[in-house]
């Protein structure tokens, strides 16, 4: 799989670079890239057990990773994300009514979906996107992902530092869950396309 191919070089930059490629890495797990936090940050933490990293460092370039990784989603989703929609929106269902929803539902929910979307895998790699596309508050933005993303990745650490060498675990256990949430967002996405066409259908008779 091309996830375990990943996961296999991220344990080789980390072993070998330090801090940086756990700082970078995270970056690109917190955009659209198939990096797994539960192969990165583990690895992390055994390296903790170890002495060669320290919880400070660990906790501090992992969040600040996951913050510029968010950051640059949001920006894509705020300055390309409203332009895509309104020019192709239509070939994938989308119209400016789904827009002024995106805008409403993140700025009455945005805190909530941003905080918890860090602890769902796939959700997490996405949801900066939208939040961007929907104008979510900046500083709501930057907050809840900070604060999400920290305790993620320090959960993932801290499993990964008690579990010592069997730290690969977490990854190979995680992976059902992976697919499971994919599995249930197709699911979602099937729905609503069906609905549409239904609504759509029922306008036009």
């Amino acid at each position: 799989m091309v996830v375990e191919v990943i996961a296999e070089l991220a344990v080789s930059l980390i072993s070998s670079g330090g801090y940086f490629w756990v700082f970078f890495l995270m970056v690109l797990e917190s955009m659209i890239f198939p990096i797994p936090s539960e192969a990165v940050m583990p690895l992390a933490g055994y390296l903790i057990s170890l002495g060669k990293f320290s919880w400070f460092w660990v906790i501090l370039f992992s969040t600040l990773g996951s913050l510029v990784g968010s950051l640059i989603s949001y920006w894509i989703g705020l300055f390309g994300g409203r332009r895509f929609m309104r020019k192709f929106g239509k070939y994938f269902l989308l119209d400016e009514e789904h827009l002024m929803w995106t805008e409403k539902f993140f700025e009455k929910r945005g805190e909530i979906a941003i905080f918890i979307s860090r602890f769902l895998p796939v959700v997490r790699h996405l949801i900066s996107i939208p939040a961007g596309t929907g104008k979510m508050n900046l500083k709501k933005f930057l907050v809840y992902t900070f604060l999400g993303a920290g305790l993620w990745n320090g959960f993932l650490a801290w499993l990964g530092y008690f579990l010592s060498d069997k730290w690969i675990l977490i990854h190979k256990y995680s992976q059902p869950l992976d697919i499971l949430i994919l599995a249930l967002i197709i699911i979602c996405i099937g729905w609503w396309i069906w609905k549409h066409i239904k609504r759509r259908k029922r306008k036009n008779k």
